[in-house]
């Protein structure tokens, strides 16, 4: 067996998996990155091609970075103002190819990357509680190889690296009474009026939301691999619960018809509708399957996947694959589909310069929930809606990112509602507000040195709103970051200073606190973000710019004489009287009761300071923060 030696080694090529290595190799590591597939972008660059993202002030860091760089291809390439620089909305939207040259280019730039691709993980080696190496098998030449590593990153969308760790997980949904979630277990929700329908127990069972396959699909016949015959294992009754969807009116456009969430309203009660179409750039389009109708026909047929071995894996992908191409073959060409919509659909095909070694069929299966994590911490539906006494969802001291899209779950079981209209376990884009998303949901209970960004510890529930490529970049941001810093401090990942990690995203454009008023460009972005995590905000808004209240001050300055002694291990005096209005001047006077040297903050005016101005002026919001943060981050002799 060959052995190698690196900092980090990342499991799964994934969006997530390519972010860790890429922030783990420009902080200085040595990082090798291991695939299952010949090709590395997961569902981003197998059909995936919009970011599922609602508000894309949210997610920034390398996440962003991948977006300019996909604006800048079709910008050089079809000119700034062309319908595919415009179609591309900013980067935001890319054709599969695309993606993967981005992703290439990106690990291609980071001398400190090595990439394996056709590597499937077989095991893991762990010592006194700590993963140590892992075990992988050349799929082209079937020899066995052991990467070792200091610290290990399981990016797999099934969580297969940590499983073979010996991490404990949670597989299928819970029950309603486990967390008190209002749509967890067994559940049928009205994807038109987002109401609970009858039949729904919320009892728990081990059912996971479909998989699919996400096609890409053109509209150019110059362009267009055409389907002439049926793919192997065809069979037309998988297909024909669908008619009835069309004659019974499930096949017709939502309540409200929002953009980007695949409504093509030419299609809506036409056969075209079993799939969801969302236009990308050089005339292709991003194509799902419709979970809405009832002839719906992948659920449960993920049931055995998660836990299989490789050559089962293989099987089930190649059902999908079959199933899948079937459905396209069956709405272009069977005698009970109306003719006008065959002609309509033998006007998308699979385009030939996509998936060219595939059959320009996608490579990866859309493995939409497998295992869940036991983490440190369990993220729920709780903490993605308000508190009692605050108007934002749950704070967490250890924030590392911002999360935003709704609550959306794939049909679970083939059971239909009693209505008949919806298939069970289906949750479509359940409005939430953007949440924050701790630390400790990364990081095992009791296995060290390993760090999981994609197949977290949530909930059922939780995760579906998780589990979005965007959100996963960042999240991979965050684990390459946590791995660099827990060997340069030469401490293991879950005793990593969070305030330290935290600091170093923010550096690096990270997201850690969503504030639906905040400017990038405000001088106390990164300072709000931060104190963000610690409490100081009760809502979405920052109003950086409006005057400290003694309200503010307050609470405020307590939330920072805490964090200041737990940082610093010191006893400070008494939180001094706040003045009914504080003045810069008052301001500096006051720190003077917490210890901290007055001539620190008068000597770093300007570093605080939004423009310098009369010490007796009002003090402004965002200012105490930049205070603050800068002092939190002084050094001791400096702060005491």
């Amino acid at each position: 067996m060959n052995k190698n030696d690196f900092d980090i080694v990342v499991v799964g090529g994934t969006p997530a998996g390519i972010m860790s290595a890429i922030a783990a190799a420009r902080l200085g590591s040595l990082v090798a990155l291991a695939e299952y597939h010949a090709h590395i972008g997961g569902l981003s660059t197998s059909g995936l091609g919009k970011s599922d993202i609602e508000n894309k002030e949210a997610i920034a860091g390398l996440f962003k970075e991948f977006t300019q760089k996909v604006h800048t291809y079709y910008k050089n390439k079809y000119g700034l103002g062309s319908m595919d620089e415009v179609l591309c909305k900013e980067g935001y939207f890319y054709e599969p190819s695309v993606a993967e040259l981005v992703f290439n280019e990106m690990i291609a730039a980071e001398k400190n990357i090595t990439v394996l691709l056709e590597h499937q993980i077989e095991g893991a080696t762990t010592a006194s509680n700590k993963v140590v190496g892992a075990v992988f098998k050349n799929r082209l030449t079937n020899e066995m190889v052991e990467l070792n590593a200091k610290i290990f990153v399981d990016a797999t969308y099934e969580g297969d690296f940590y499983a073979l760790s010996g991490a404990e997980y949670r597989l299928g949904r819970e029950g309603k009474d486990e967390y008190g979630e209002v749509h967890a277990g067994k559940m049928f929700m009205d994807h038109n009026d987002f109401t609970i329908l009858p039949g729904s127990t919320g009892e728990a069972d081990k059912n996971l939301p479909a998989y699919t396959y996400r096609l890409c699909l053109t509209d150019d016949i110059n362009n267009s691999y055409i389907l002439q015959d049926p793919p192997q294992g065809y069979n037309r009754n998988n297909y024909t619960a669908y008619l009835s969807d069309l004659d019974e009116g499930r096949l017709g456009g939502p309540k409200v018809l929002k953009q980007n969430h695949g409504f093509f309203p030419a299609h809506f009660n036409t056969m075209l509708r079993v799939f969801s179409f969302t236009e990308i750039p050089n005339r292709k389009y991003d194509v799902n399957i419709n979970p809405r109708p009832l002839g719906f026909l992948l659920a449960e047929e993920n049931k055995e996947y998660v836990e299989s071995d490789w050559l089962k894996r293989e099987s089930i992908f190649q059902r999908h694959r079959e199933l899948i191409l079937g459905l396209l073959y069956f709405v272009q060409n069977d005698s009970e589909v109306p003719e006008e919509q065959r002609k309509m659909a033998n006007q998308y095909h699979l385009p030939k310069d996509e998936f060219k070694d595939n059959e320009h069929f996608p490579w990866q299966l859309y493995v939409r929930e497998a295992r869940r994590l036991k983490g440190k911490y369990t993220l729920t539906q709780n903490d993605l809606h308000f508190k009692n006494d605050q108007s934002r969802s749950t704070i967490f001291n250890d924030s590392i990112i911002a999360g935003e899209f709704p609550i959306d779950s794939f049909p679970v079981t083939n059971e239909s509602s009693s209505d008949k209209k919806v298939l069970e376990g289906y949750i479509s884009m359940l409005e939430i507000a953007p949440y924050q998303i701790p630390l400790r949901i990364m990081l095992p209970e009791t296995m060290n040195e390993l760090i999981v960004p994609v197949a977290v510890s949530t909930s059922h529930v939780a995760f579906s709103t998780v589990r979005m490529e965007p959100l996963w970049m960042g999240i991979g941001q965050v684990a390459g970051t946590l791995a660099h810093i827990s060997i340069e401090k030469g401490v293991n990942s879950s005793s990593v200073d969070v305030n330290d990690l935290q600091r170093l995203l923010l550096e690096r454009n990270q997201i850690l606190t969503y504030f639906n008023d905040l400017d990038v460009d405000d001088k106390a972005f990164k300072a709000a973000q931060f104190w963000g995590t610690k409490g100081f905000f009760k809502t979405y808004e920052a109003n950086l710019h409006a005057p400290a209240t003694t309200l503010d001050l307050d609470s405020w300055l307590e939330i920072f004489k805490s964090e200041m002694e737990d940082r610093y291990k010191d006893t400070f005096e008494e939180i001094p009287t706040i003045n009914e209005s504080m003045d810069i001047s008052g301001f500096i006077l006051s720190m003077q009761g917490l210890n901290v040297k007055r001539g620190l903050l008068e000597s770093h005016l300007i570093d605080w300071l939004y423009e310098l101005r009369p010490i007796d002026s009002p003090l402004l919001r965002g200012e105490v923060c930049m205070a603050f943060f800068n002092l939190y981050f002084g050094t001791v002799d400096e702060v005491k």
